[in-house]
């Protein structure tokens, strides 16, 4: 008789145990209800637990167009291929004739403050500067699908031998045009471009015809040199290492890892800083020249190769800027996979880290939640319906994971 109840006991427990369990299968199904409530025809939501289970999905494996979250995949891609160890340089070589060469090798964070810290160690080697040699033949002349010859940030160019961004932050006072950056000289060649604009303030794009940003990175060198104490004499002009000839006196090696760069790059969306990694990418896998197609060519090795495996997909560039790069949400999610163990280098807020991408009729965002639990759940939202935002679909989001 003991038995019999102790039997009847267990059967109860586990018949409670599946309930229970179809309940909560149901309670969270229904959880996630106001969120496909606002997913149209033409935007997709996919979410995972931090077990890796998906828990929503829809239009997941439509192919949409990601904007800036396209930027998770370039920050993958430079670290299978360049390294997580790497650093870009910038090199100077003097020859006989007092002339300095600077090779530029694509250093997305060559600034200001960097600038003037290459002129003090020169300085100690130097003294006398006969022409300031400009070599930008690391990369090609390259057009970004996507940019135009606007006046934003977002649509600077790349090159080998580019200075703060290829921009140019300005200001009116007095009358008169000032940088509008402290540790930035306003200098004579910049000034025709500022008084073209017609503006009080704002940002000058240079452009990479007739090799704008590389002159404009040789003038604001200059200025830097005679700042350190080194004298200037002659012109500032375009050239190439002569390996013959020419002596190796400083190699700079940027004081950022990749993953600083990759964390400037996610933080503020730069796009420029984003291209210079996939033509960089493209250079580690193919050799230089730099150009977009052996960027694009080391993109289709990555994604083809073991580390992801993804689906169906269109990139064009590496900063999501072009409406030709198409990728469905369902791999998104895998690149979120990919990317988890650095999640940290994203935006932060809350229990979110994240990347979100905005265009004309385009709004994506996508990311991490930390749980109550201490794992994260992965989401891919993008909405390319016109009109619509992300931030109603997140707020049920973040409720859904709470």
């Amino acid at each position: 008789m003991q038995r019999y109840r102790n039997h009847t006991r267990t059967l109860l427990i586990l018949l409670w145990a599946v309930i229970l369990c179809s309940t909560a299968g149901t309670l969270q199904a229904q959880d996630w209800t106001p969120v496909g409530n606002r997913v149209g025809e033409n935007d997709a939501v996919l979410i995972a637990d931090p077990e890796g289970r998906v828990v929503y999905s829809k239009n997941a494996d439509k192919q949409l167009i990601p904007a800036s979250t396209l930027k998770i995949f370039t920050s993958l891609l430079a670290r299978h291929t360049l390294g997580p160890d790497y650093r870009f340089r910038t090199e100077f070589y003097a020859d006989a004739s007092g002339n300095l060469t600077i090779k530029g090798y694509g250093d997305p964070l060559l600034i200001s403050e960097v600038m003037a810290e290459m002129a003090r160690t020169l300085r100690g080697q130097i003294g006398t500067v006969h022409d300031i040699i400009l070599d930008d033949t690391y990369f090609t002349s390259i057009r970004i699908p996507g940019v135009t010859t606007s006046l934003n940030p977002y649509d600077a160019p790349s090159g080998a031998l580019c200075v703060n961004f290829n921009t140019i932050c300005f200001q009116r006072v007095s009358g008169r045009y000032a940088s509008a950056e402290p540790q930035t000289p306003l200098i004579p060649f910049a000034l025709d471009r500022i008084r073209k604009t017609g503006l009080s303030r704002g940002r000058v794009v240079l452009s990479a015809r007739d090799h704008e940003a590389s002159l404009y990175a040789g003038h604001l060198f200059r200025h830097f040199f005679r700042q350190a104490g080194i004298r200037v004499t002659g012109d500032i002009r375009r050239g190439a290492v002569r390996a013959e000839s020419d002596r190796l006196i400083l190699r700079h090696t940027s004081a950022f890892s990749l993953d600083q760069v990759i964390s400037r790059l996610l933080e503020y969306s730069n796009n420029f800083i984003a291209n210079q990694l996939f033509v960089a990418s493209g250079i580690a896998a193919y050799g230089p020249p730099g150009t977009l197609e052996k960027g694009l060519r080391a993109a289709s090795d990555f994604v083809a190769g073991d580390t992801l495996k993804l689906s169906a997909h269109t990139i064009a560039e590496g900063s999501g800027i072009s409406r030709k790069n198409r990728i469905s949400a369902r791999t998104m999610l895998a690149l979120l996979e990919a990317f988890a163990p650095h999640c940290t280098l994203m935006r932060h807020q809350g229990r979110e880290y994240y990347k979100t991408g905005s265009l004309s009729g385009v709004k994506t965002r996508a990311g991490y939640i930390q749980s109550r639990g201490g794992g994260f759940y992965r989401f891919v939202v993008m909405v390319n319906t016109p009109g619509k935002r992300t931030d109603r679909i997140m707020k049920q989001i973040l409720r859904g994971t709470d």
